[in-house]
């Protein structure tokens, strides 16, 4: 079973779907990702897209190491 990433959908979202998203997220350096309430409040409005920018972190890096670990990041829009 494919564990498809709709990358305009929020980190709260996709960790809801995908629990283990939570540790690749933070090994990847989105280590607040950890933090008590900051999944259910930032989680909310940020997407992997918004978070990797503002913390600087290569989105083509992040996208990669999720396609390395069983996941099909989507951008809105394209067909399957």
């Amino acid at each position: 079973m494919k564990k498809i990433l709709y990358l305009h959908d929020t980190v709260y979202e996709l960790c809801t779907s995908y629990p283990e998203l939570k540790t690749l997220m933070k090994d990847l350096g989105f280590e607040n990702i950890t933090k008590p309430g900051m999944l259910e409040t930032a989680g909310r409005i940020m997407t992997i897209p918004k978070g990797a920018r503002m913390k600087k972190i290569d989105l083509d890096h992040v996208i990669n190491q999720l396609k390395e670990h069983g996941f099909d990041p989507v951008w809105e829009g394209e067909t399957q």
